[in-house]
């Protein structure tokens, strides 16, 4: 009876915060736990007729036809280590940039530069992959087309396979290294001010300010968001690869990754089963992957672990 009373003076207490917390609550249970219970799919034989529910079990059938298709090994490889190249080159570049925009004396340049680094974040990548096009295609791309002019040799990038894990690596940069940068400005930003006139009356300069004072002050809030990205570390941007890549075979073996193969499952042969089974593999792996992770950071760093 006294736990009822405590309980319902906290929420009369903390209504208006509630109030506020709902919105989020009521979207995380609406699109992301009662959509789990389709997950039972990639255990299924489905069939439209009958359901999800009603459909015939399958057992793990799904996930053998999965891994020995001999495609599911090349396209979590290349899942893994794309996204490894855009955390660690994303978290150098937008740690970096942080710190230089901190040293910036004018404001008005600094607002005016992180505006401009802002705004490829706005850009929808069917923009981007229509750009890209228009200046790479191999017939009639600006690029070609000015090589041409010269009587240089065209460039087909879109047949040379080598080349995507540099395009991929420096789109995502482009596309979140505003974002990520206005992180990290807040975070040394909120770094007291008395630590650097200390460090001025000893006679530190620029670089030991920057290495002995800022860049361990934003080390917390470097691993969360490095702890953040590793949770999604099988989970590709769609939109991305498929925009910039599109349906072109000659380059699957190098950029198809979990959310494209699925895409394709789906919408080309009508697999649902094994679309599912490759989603839930996918979510699996990411679950495991961020709790290692994260088990090693609190291990290391009780304070900067997620949970």
């Amino acid at each position: 009876m006294v736990r009822k009373r405590n309980l319902l003076f906290y929420l009369a207490q903390n209504r208006a915060f509630l109030l506020m917390i709902l919105p989020a609550v009521l979207f995380f249970i609406l699109f992301s736990y009662l959509p789990m219970a389709g997950i039972i799919v990639a255990f299924k034989n489905f069939r439209f007729d009958r359901g999800i529910f009603g459909s015939e079990w399958n057992g793990i059938n799904n996930f053998r036809f999965l891994f020995l298709s001999g495609q599911i090994w090349n396209i979590f490889k290349n899942t893994f280590f794309y996204n490894v190249a855009f955390i660690v080159t994303g978290t150098i570049l937008q740690a970096g940039i942080a710190l230089l925009l901190s040293e910036i004396g004018s404001k008005l340049f600094s607002r005016f530069t992180q505006s401009l680094m802002f705004l490829p974040y706005f850009i929808s990548w069917v923009i981007v992959g229509a750009f890209f096009y228009n200046i790479f295609n191999f017939d009639y791309g600006l690029l070609n087309t000015v090589l041409k002019a010269f009587g240089i040799d065209p460039v087909d990038v879109y047949s040379s396979p080598g080349m995507w894990k540099y395009i991929l690596v420096f789109f995502n940069n482009w596309k979140w290294i505003g974002y990520g940068s206005v992180l990290y400005l807040g975070a040394i930003l909120s770094i007291d001010e008395e630590m650097y006139e200390a460090a001025d009356i000893d006679g530190a300069n620029v670089f030991q300010k920057a290495f002995r004072i800022t860049l361990p002050n934003i080390v917390p809030t470097v691993i969360v968001m490095v702890l953040l990205q590793v949770g999604n570390i099988f989970r590709g941007d769609f939109g991305m690869f498929y925009q910039l890549v599109g349906n072109n075979g000659n380059l699957y073996d190098a950029t198809d990754i979990i959310d494209t193969y699925v895409f394709r499952s789906l919408a080309q042969m009508g697999d649902i089963p094994m679309s599912s089974a490759a989603a839930c593999v996918q979510s699996v792996m990411c679950f495991a992957t961020i709790t290692i992770v994260n088990g090693l950071v609190r291990k290391f760093s009780k304070d900067n672990a997620l949970y």
